[in-house]
Protein backbone atom coordinates (compact mmCIF):
# COMPACT_ATOMS: atom_id res chain seq x y z
CA UNK A 1 0.00 0.00 0.00
CA UNK A 2 1.29 3.53 -0.77
CA UNK A 3 2.47 5.60 1.72
CA UNK A 4 -0.03 8.29 2.85
CA UNK A 5 0.60 12.19 3.70
CA UNK A 6 0.95 13.36 7.33
CA UNK A 7 -1.83 15.79 6.19
CA UNK A 8 -3.84 12.42 5.02
CA UNK A 9 -2.94 10.80 8.19
CA UNK A 10 -4.28 13.85 10.42
CA UNK A 11 -7.67 14.12 8.12
CA UNK A 12 -8.58 10.31 8.31
CA UNK A 13 -7.56 10.00 11.81
CA UNK A 14 -9.13 13.45 12.98
CA UNK A 15 -12.60 12.27 11.35
CA UNK A 16 -11.90 9.10 13.59
CA UNK A 17 -11.86 10.75 16.18
CA UNK A 18 -15.11 13.04 15.93
CA UNK A 19 -17.39 9.57 15.18
CA UNK A 20 -15.99 8.11 17.96
CA UNK A 21 -16.46 11.36 20.55
CA UNK A 22 -19.62 11.68 18.50
CA UNK A 23 -20.93 8.28 18.84
CA UNK A 24 -19.66 7.92 22.89
CA UNK A 25 -21.80 11.21 23.55
CA UNK A 26 -24.65 9.14 21.34
CA UNK A 27 -24.55 6.28 23.22
CA UNK A 28 -22.58 6.93 26.83
CA UNK A 29 -24.53 10.74 27.26
CA UNK A 30 -20.65 11.46 28.60
CA UNK A 31 -17.58 13.55 26.90
CA UNK A 32 -15.11 11.45 25.19
CA UNK A 33 -11.89 12.56 27.15
CA UNK A 34 -9.08 9.87 27.24
CA UNK A 35 -7.13 11.56 29.94
CA UNK A 36 -10.35 10.80 32.41
CA UNK A 37 -11.24 7.17 30.69
CA UNK A 38 -7.47 6.06 31.80
CA UNK A 39 -8.03 7.89 34.55
CA UNK A 40 -10.94 6.52 36.05
CA UNK A 41 -10.53 3.09 34.78
CA UNK A 42 -7.15 2.70 36.93
CA UNK A 43 -8.92 4.17 40.41
CA UNK A 44 -10.01 1.20 42.18
CA UNK A 45 -12.96 3.55 43.59
CA UNK A 46 -14.12 4.43 40.78
CA UNK A 47 -13.55 1.28 38.49
CA UNK A 48 -16.05 0.32 35.62
CA UNK A 49 -15.15 -2.33 32.78
CA UNK A 50 -16.26 -0.10 29.97
CA UNK A 51 -13.72 2.27 30.87
CA UNK A 52 -10.59 -0.32 30.50
CA UNK A 53 -12.45 -1.44 27.26
CA UNK A 54 -12.32 1.77 25.93
CA UNK A 55 -8.62 2.57 26.49
CA UNK A 56 -7.90 -1.15 25.20
CA UNK A 57 -9.95 -0.29 21.98
CA UNK A 58 -7.86 2.94 21.39
CA UNK A 59 -4.83 0.62 21.47
CA UNK A 60 -5.59 -1.55 19.21
CA UNK A 61 -7.90 0.57 16.99
CA UNK A 62 -4.67 2.45 16.56
CA UNK A 63 -2.70 -0.62 15.75
CA UNK A 64 -5.19 -1.92 12.92
CA UNK A 65 -5.83 1.41 11.86
CA UNK A 66 -1.75 2.11 11.11
CA UNK A 67 -1.80 -2.03 9.69
CA UNK A 68 -4.44 -1.40 7.34
CA UNK A 69 -3.06 2.31 6.28
CA UNK A 70 1.21 1.26 6.80
CA UNK A 71 1.53 -2.46 6.70
CA UNK A 72 2.66 -2.27 10.05
CA UNK A 73 1.28 -2.02 13.36
CA UNK A 74 4.74 -0.20 15.02
CA UNK A 75 4.37 3.43 15.97
CA UNK A 76 6.38 5.66 13.96
CA UNK A 77 7.35 7.81 16.77
CA UNK A 78 9.72 5.42 17.81
CA UNK A 79 12.16 5.87 14.68
CA UNK A 80 12.32 9.11 15.52
CA UNK A 81 12.47 9.27 19.55
CA UNK A 82 14.09 6.93 22.26
CA UNK A 83 12.11 5.27 24.92
CA UNK A 84 13.27 7.67 27.72
CA UNK A 85 11.59 10.64 25.54
CA UNK A 86 8.37 8.93 25.32
CA UNK A 87 8.11 7.96 28.93
CA UNK A 88 9.10 11.70 30.14
CA UNK A 89 6.48 12.78 27.82
CA UNK A 90 4.08 10.45 28.84
CA UNK A 91 4.22 11.76 32.28
CA UNK A 92 3.98 14.90 31.28
CA UNK A 93 1.51 14.33 29.23
CA UNK A 94 -0.24 12.98 32.71
CA UNK A 95 0.55 16.30 34.65
CA UNK A 96 -0.87 18.33 32.03
CA UNK A 97 -3.99 16.51 32.33
CA UNK A 98 -4.59 16.44 35.50
CA UNK A 99 -3.84 19.91 36.02
CA UNK A 100 -5.93 21.30 33.22
CA UNK A 101 -8.89 18.72 34.09
CA UNK A 102 -8.94 17.19 30.71
CA UNK A 103 -6.82 16.39 27.58
CA UNK A 104 -6.96 17.04 23.77
CA UNK A 105 -9.70 15.16 23.38
CA UNK A 106 -11.96 16.16 25.93
CA UNK A 107 -11.14 19.67 25.80
CA UNK A 108 -9.61 20.10 22.12
CA UNK A 109 -12.47 17.80 20.23
CA UNK A 110 -15.56 17.85 22.30
CA UNK A 111 -15.32 21.23 24.57
CA UNK A 112 -14.17 23.61 21.46
CA UNK A 113 -17.12 21.69 19.65
CA UNK A 114 -20.04 22.47 22.94
CA UNK A 115 -18.31 26.31 22.80
CA UNK A 116 -16.81 25.87 26.04
CA UNK A 117 -15.15 28.93 27.18
CA UNK A 118 -12.58 26.50 29.47
CA UNK A 119 -11.61 24.10 26.62
CA UNK A 120 -10.91 27.04 24.64
CA UNK A 121 -9.12 28.72 26.94
CA UNK A 122 -7.49 25.35 27.84
CA UNK A 123 -6.58 24.00 24.16
CA UNK A 124 -4.96 27.61 23.59
CA UNK A 125 -2.94 26.84 26.34
CA UNK A 126 -1.78 23.43 25.60
CA UNK A 127 -0.85 24.00 21.95
CA UNK A 128 0.88 27.42 22.85
CA UNK A 129 2.83 25.04 25.67
CA UNK A 130 3.32 22.28 22.87
CA UNK A 131 4.78 24.41 20.35
CA UNK A 132 7.08 26.43 23.12
CA UNK A 133 8.13 22.97 23.88
CA UNK A 134 8.85 22.24 20.57
CA UNK A 135 11.21 25.07 20.18
CA UNK A 136 12.75 24.86 22.89
CA UNK A 137 13.77 21.10 22.50
CA UNK A 138 15.09 22.04 19.17
CA UNK A 139 16.85 25.29 19.97
CA UNK A 140 18.64 24.20 22.91
CA UNK A 141 18.99 20.86 23.43
CA UNK A 142 19.52 19.82 19.51
CA UNK A 143 17.23 17.10 19.45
Amino acid sequence: MSELSDITRAIIGGTLIGIASSLFLVFKGRVFGVSGLLGMSIDESNFKGWRMLMVAFLIIGGGLSNYLIEGDIGARIYEYRSIGYLVFGGLLIGFGTRMGSGCTSGHGVCGISRLSPRSIVATVTFMFAGAAAVYFIKTFLGA
